[in-house]
């Protein structure tokens, strides 16, 4: 893997996956919209041994710029080895609840800007012949429940999305990967409690570097024990499942 091109890679899962590579010098092109953040993880990841970093500041909610991104990135790298998309945000559910425009603002950060960017880098990779595309969605996205159901409809149709891509491609040499993580240690979720479910994004970064590394492609939970958490989740009783 060693063209690497992140999108959300100021995210702390896109990092520790970055770091996990960057040992082995990877070159990589890095997008994410805080520059003094993305700044940051490009110095972290020359340190750790990447040969090349690349930093394009971007808002990936602007769809209209994508296009250019995934070419820009192609042109720098002179290919790509791997894509990773972990761009997303924890949207409030109550505030979407209340108001059908914030629910459309989190499916356009989530769900629009990420698909845009798997059919481009889809046919980039197919027309290479070579490739393999990864996609973080989440375990929310295996079953609606009441706290959370926005988010994890935005990561239902990344899931669904990714898993056709990876039958669809697979015969052009490419992998499509989808990453279902459980629940993870990082700023995004800093208010949570945390307990004996929660994993760090160190060890997640890990697990999707080593699946890339494996040439997986389909579907993954990280870490795995969360498949059956989520096979009993996924038939739990609706009166169970409102508690949760």
């Amino acid at each position: 893997m060693n063209r690497v091109l992140i999108f959300g890679a100021t995210s702390a899962i896109a990092q520790e996956t970055a770091r996990s590579l960057a040992g082995e010098g990877a070159r990589f092109f890095l997008v994410a919209r805080n520059e003094r953040t993305l700044a940051d993880v490009a110095a972290d990841l020359e340190v750790r041994g990447a040969a090349e970093v690349t930093v394009r500041v971007a808002d990936l909610a602007e769809l209209g710029a994508l296009d250019e991104l995934c070419d820009a990135a192609q042109a720098a790298l002179g290919g790509i080895d791997m894509a990773l998309i972990a761009q997303g945000v924890l949207p409030d559910q109550q505030a979407c609840e209340a108001s059908a425009a914030e629910t459309l603002d989190a499916l356009r950060v989530n769900t629009a800007g990420p698909a845009a960017l798997m059919i481009r880098i889809g046919n980039i990779l197919s027309l290479q012949g070579s490739g393999t595309l990864v996609v973080v969605s989440s375990v929310a996205g295996d079953r609606g429940r009441p706290s959370n159901y926005i988010y994890g409809a935005s990561k239902a149709l990344l899931s669904v999305m990714g898993e056709g891509m990876a039958l669809a491609l697979a015969g052009k040499g490419v992998k499509v990967l989808v990453v279902k993580p459980g629940f993870v240690d990082t700023p995004m979720t800093a208010a949570f409690p945390k307990g004996a479910l929660w994993a760090s994004a160190q060890s997640v970064g890990k697990d999707i570097a080593a699946a890339v590394k494996k040439g997986r492609r389909g579907v993954i939970y990280v870490p795995f024990w969360w498949r059956f958490v989520m096979l009993v989740v996924r038939f739990a009783p609706g009166f169970l499942v409102r508690r949760l």
